[in-house]
């Protein structure tokens, strides 16, 4: 008998001993996020004076330089990992001559940031040209209009020289071009930025989330789609090839993006890889979140943990996430 009579035998296991009261819970809790595994992606907009609200994704900015400066010194105090950067340069033309412009606007913030936050951040720069081009598309076109993949892979390796050289400790490629991880290495060692570290965007899914990010970084396509690089939500084994190729290549670490529609392929990659693996909350999720919380149909803040926490007992070592900084704080 217990001390209110009844019989004590059944049940013998009873896991919720360990879940009364929050200091058990910590104590006991498998997975932890951490202000350190997060990063925060930050548009900057060439040629605006003020920060233009992004209506897609509440709270989140095309950033000036001086803005952009700000929203990085608010994330390096709040304890976040990293920051990477996406450019919106004000002239586009076929071949995305500003991604490597060494006054590109990328590059002029590389710099800023580099010596303001370089000691306390991981200041990374995404590598693409999609917000470069004229047509939205991840490199130059063929005469039939699709992407000219070996003609993009010396595009990719001359804006990864530009941005190491403008200070990039990690250099992001995220085109899903075949060989590009290699391209990248073979410039980058050229240019003298052997130490500079590539983290591939090797599982990019051609995703419904992305689209909140194709207005904030003004890069969605002028015709087509990218699912002729980017894979097909139903394919596994793909990524796993994908990420197998990449880190043959020198890739440092991978990624997968999106995220919540892709834990199954957070855990087979990160069973699977031998380096760090970056997990990307994108943009519509963002939205999804932000605008359920408004309509009171959720608890925004819980939502924004519990879906962090879903990356990380995934096994995402690091990930990129609009909400860094406010997180970092919660966890704080």
């Amino acid at each position: 008998m217990d001390t209110t009579g009844r019989e004590a035998a059944y049940p013998a296991a009873r896991p919720r001993r360990l879940r009364r009261g929050p200091a058990l819970r910590r104590l006991v809790a498998e997975t932890r996020v951490l202000p350190e595994n997060l990063v925060l992606p930050l548009f900057v907009k060439e040629g605006i004076d003020e920060p233009v609200a992004i209506s897609s994704m509440p709270g989140q900015f095309q950033h000036t330089r001086d803005s952009l400066r700000r929203a990085a010194h608010e994330a390096a105090e709040a304890g976040v990992g990293g920051v990477i950067l996406f450019g919106i340069p004000a002239h586009k033309d076929e071949r995305g001559s500003a991604a490597d412009d060494p006054h590109g606007i990328v590059q002029e913030a590389l710099r800023d940031l580099s010596k303001d936050v370089g000691d306390a951040l991981v200041v990374m720069a995404d590598l693409c040209l999609c917000e470069y081009t004229s047509h939205g598309h991840c490199g130059p076109l063929e005469a039939d209009g699709h992407v000219d993949n070996d003609l993009t892979l010396e595009r990719y390796a001359s804006i990864a020289a530009a941005q190491a050289e403008a200070g990039a400790a990690v250099v992001a490629p995220s085109g899903m071009m075949d060989g590009q991880v290699a391209a990248i290495r073979a410039g980058l060692d050229r240019a003298g930025f052997a130490q500079v570290p590539i983290l591939a965007y090797a599982a990019k899914y051609a995703s419904s989330f992305y689209g909140p990010f194709r207005e904030a970084a003004e890069g969605a396509p002028q015709f087509g789609d990218r699912s002729g690089y980017q894979q097909d939500p139903a394919n596994a084994r793909e990524a796993l090839r994908e990420v197998a190729l990449d880190v043959a290549e020198g890739a440092d670490m991978v990624m997968v993006k999106p995220g919540l529609a892709y834990l199954d392929i957070i855990a087979k990659v990160a069973e699977a890889s031998p380096v760090p693996v970056s997990a990307y909350q994108v943009s519509g999720e963002y939205a999804m979140i932000e605008a359920a919380a408004e309509r009171g149909w959720i608890d925004r803040e819980r939502a924004i943990l519990e879906t962090l926490t879903s990356y990380r007992r995934a096994g995402a070592e690091q990930v990129l996430t609009y909400w860094a900084t406010e997180a970092a704080r919660l966890l704080r």
